[in-house]
């Protein structure tokens, strides 16, 4: 038998408590006068309306176990049933060990290796790509779970930062079987490391281990250094897209389907119109959640296919744009 990956459940977990950009601005006047203003650009470029936030004493790994059942439960199957899950975050519980073996003991999922994903926002795709190639060459794997898990609002200065704005709380995940019918297509991946010093966490490392004086000068929280030119995704999805054509043998306007990093809804308009598709072929969540990071991809996909946008047969391609900065793009036909 032929062994392809198919994707046959989807799952999310989305907090209820809603930090709306009215309360986000009353904080931030607070700090600075001008903020409120910034919050008004931020929104009229992203459609971000809230942020969710978890319940106190919750972890990225308590998001990703919560999405992870409900992925479960839409399969029929058990944790023990998992061979292999796959977390992508840059929002770990920890610095080591990986957070994927504290979403396996917490879920249950015995029977499963882990390994942590991270590529940021890429991390879902990079995933899906992964477990697809695992499924595919080892006949003793039948099930792996993909998770996207993001809470980066903790480590961040999320009461007095205004790039907060970005930070919601959420998970999402997805299982992929075995099949003998193509579901996995194909790929595309791409990297420029030159920018990995435009956001990101830059004490706590080997890079500069955490001291007093990095810890008072907040550099053990996220910040954005130097903003990323904006082609970095006007130009750098299309580019993914057809690559991502080329290599599986599709065509664009073939696409059911295409989910994207859901950082800015303006930009997933324009790449929409530069590909002469439709935005009835594409999906969006940031103005409900947020933008939720490496869970936004995930979170997306589920809510459409619960929504009825995905159907069976449907093609759907997976593109997912990471600081540092890493893309990543997957395409799949649905069972």
């Amino acid at each position: 038998m032929t062994r392809s990956a198919t994707i046959i459940a989807t799952g999310r977990y989305v907090p209820e408590f809603e930090h709306t950009n009215a309360m986000f601005k009353e904080q931030l006047e607070k700090v600075n006068p001008a903020l409120p203003g910034v919050v008004d650009k931020f929104e009229a470029s992203s459609n971000i309306k809230m942020r969710r936030h978890a319940p106190k004493g919750w972890v990225t790994s308590d998001l990703a176990v919560a999405a992870g059942k409900d992925a479960l439960a839409e399969a029929g199957l058990k944790p023990e049933d998992l061979d292999m899950i796959l977390l992508g975050t840059d929002s770990p519980d920890y610095i080591t060990p990986a957070t994927s073996v504290v979403v396996q003991h917490k879920l249950g999922a015995v029977n499963a290796g882990t390994f942590d994903i991270g590529c940021a926002c890429a991390s879902f795709p990079t995933g899906l790509i992964q477990a697809a190639g695992m499924l595919a060459t080892n006949s003793q794997m039948k099930y792996i779970m993909v998770i996207g898990s993001y809470m980066m609002r903790l480590l961040s200065d999320w009461e007095t930062d205004v790039m907060s704005f970005f930070y919601s709380d959420g998970a999402g995940a997805a299982i992929l079987a075995v099949d003998s019918k193509p579901g996995y297509l194909g790929s595309s991946l791409f990297a420029d490391g030159s920018y990995h010093a435009h956001w990101g966490i830059y004490s706590g490392g080997t890079y500069e281990p955490t001291t007093a004086e990095s810890l008072a000068a907040g550099r053990t929280k996220v910040k954005l250094i130097t903003p990323f030119p904006a082609e970095v995704n006007n130009e750098g999805w299309p580019n993914r897209m057809r690559e991502l054509a080329k290599n599986s043998n599709f065509d664009i306007k073939d696409i059911d389907m295409a989910i994207f990093t859901q950082v800015r809804y303006n930009t997933i308009e324009l790449v929409m119109k530069e590909l002469e598709l439709p935005m009835s072929h594409t999906h969006w969540i940031m103005d409900k959640w947020g933008y939720t990071g490496s869970a936004c991809l995930p979170m997306a996909f589920d809510d459409a296919r619960k929504l009825g946008k995905v159907k069976s047969g449907d093609l759907v391609t997976f593109v997912g744009s990471g600081v540092g900065y890493n893309q990543a793009a997957a395409a799949f036909i649905m069972p």
